[in-house]
């Protein structure tokens, strides 16, 4: 339901806008609204956003991205993608929003989107929970990195006290090796919950970044499975909520 320009300019105040927006929008039938967060930045949160909504748009669902970001990464790559196709974003929507905006930004959009992707600046703070808020779920990017995982539990911590489900998604695995266990014997101890499906450290996940484009979109490589993977993995988990 539309929400007038009235309403919206007289409502200086973030909680009551959003309290308009909740109680005009409802939840019935809308979208599901994904939130990327990480506070630590070089996670992958972009190369996670842009992977999946590609994927999302390949498995025949509506997708909308909204960039948080000041740095504008996800914004970079979707105009570097319509600048190379002629103006055709590959069924992707394009959207950016403030801080304080992006719940009524999200909401407008889960109307008419199935999946709306946030990718959000690396942060933990105020300026991240509205984009919290928002979601229905919130995955969390770790490298395979000690640094990234001691910057999870803020952002966990933040997910539960707005009582939005969160989930662990590795990225930049490396499999077999002695860190990769160790991280992952760390993150079974929070007690986390973790996807099973998981993206390894592969240059093409760079390559296609930077051409505007994913990995599915790209000669077929073993990173195709670890993003369908994750499309399926993550889309049985919105469904289920």
């Amino acid at each position: 339901m539309a929400i007038s320009p009235v309403a919206f300019c007289v409502c200086r105040d973030y909680a009551a806008l959003q309290k308009i927006v909740s109680e005009r929008c409802g939840d019935g039938g809308m979208g599901h609204v994904i939130t990327i967060a990480q506070q630590k930045g070089g996670a992958g949160k972009t190369t996670l956003a842009v992977n999946l909504a590609v994927g999302f748009a390949k498995a025949g669902r509506s997708v909308a991205l909204v960039d948080t970001d000041p740095q504008g990464s996800a914004g970079r790559w979707f105009m570097t993608r319509i600048e190379g196709d002629g103006g055709d974003p590959g069924g992707i929507d394009f959207s950016t929003a403030s801080a304080w905006g992006v719940t009524y930004e999200c909401r407008k959009l889960a109307e008419r989107f199935d999946i709306v992707i946030i990718d959000t600046p690396p942060k933990a703070d105020s300026d991240l929970r509205p984009a919290l808020r928002a979601a229905n779920l919130v995955l969390v990017p770790v490298a395979t990195s000690h640094l990234d995982l001691w910057a999870v539990e803020v952002v966990m911590y933040l997910a539960s006290r707005e009582d939005v489900p969160a989930m662990i998604v590795m990225t930049r695995g490396r499999p077999g090796t002695r860190l990769a266990a160790d991280i992952a014997e760390k993150v079974a101890e929070m007690g986390c919950d973790v996807a099973a499906a998981q993206m390894a450290n592969r240059v093409v996940y760079a390559e296609t970044l930077g051409r505007g484009r994913a990995v599915l979109e790209a000669t077929k490589t073993p990173a195709h499975g670890e993003v369908q993977a994750l499309v399926t993995e993550i889309g049985a988990k919105l469904d289920s909520l």
